[in-house]
């Protein structure tokens, strides 16, 4: 079980499924993402409720995100189990952070060295996991590059999105916030492999994605991360 890492810190809650959309969360829905094409070009804004609700078609709305990816001075990885009350992938564990940047947030939609992507993790790492603002230099997040996918999750609700990779490598102070994370833990490398194996909750898709495909060479590269940017394509990584 997730649980049964040594961690740092836990924090946990009721495994109980919601029967309903909680209000916090249902709010949050109101927010706008920013729409992309396939080239990660702005074509407009939509509710995220909209972003993630799967039409009749299968269709998902194309928007811009981001997954943080945070190790501390250990060279542990943090992971994080989302809150039973997520719309998307509830109670899946997946990496430190993932979220959207806002097309109303301020500066959020700024494209150079990915700036408004970084404000967007800084302002999701302090909400979802309590790390004060003053704690995440923008200059300490290194954007390595990003990724095109698509899951339609429980068929209900899904992603599609052009998700921007960040990594930060820094003892951060933690204080989940139970709405949006149950557990979280610190993996060191050398017990990562037998931690996904022994997981008894789903692993979310694009954490999976970048696990198979990148996650080890980044790893075994923290302190030069720098080689491996790549601001140009935009990848898709093999199931």
């Amino acid at each position: 079980m997730f649980s049964s890492m040594r961690a740092a810190i836990r924090r946990g809650m009721s495994t109980s499924a919601a029967k309903k959309i909680d209000p916090i969360q249902e709010a949050a829905l109101e927010e706008s993402c920013i729409l992309v094409n396939d080239n990660d070009k702005v074509v407009g804004k939509a509710s995220k409720y909209d972003c993630h609700k799967i039409g009749p078609d299968g269709n998902i709305p194309l928007h811009r995100a981001f997954s943080v990816f945070i190790f501390n001075s250990q060279n542990e990885i943090l992971l994080q189990k989302r809150s039973d009350v997520k719309v998307t992938f509830p109670g899946y564990v997946t990496n430190a952070c993932c979220s959207h940047p806002l097309y109303n947030g301020e500066g959020e939609t700024e494209e150079k060295n990915a700036h408004g992507v970084k404000l967007a993790a800084q302002r999701r790492l302090q909400h979802e996991l309590g790390i004060p603002k003053h704690e995440i230099d923008l200059n300490a997040l290194q954007y390595l590059t990003r990724i095109h996918y698509k899951s339609i999750g429980d068929g209900v609700w899904g992603e599609h999105e052009i998700d921007y990779i960040l990594f930060l490598h820094k003892d951060l102070s933690l204080n989940p916030n139970p709405n949006e994370v149950s557990e979280v833990c610190f993996v060191p490398k050398s017990e990562f492999d037998s931690f996904v194996s022994n997981l008894k909750d789903p692993l979310t898709p694009w954490f999976k994605l970048v696990m198979k495909n990148r996650l080890n060479l980044w790893w075994e590269n923290l302190h030069n991360l720098t080689q491996f940017y790549d601001h140009e394509r935009i990848m898709t990584f093999k199931d």
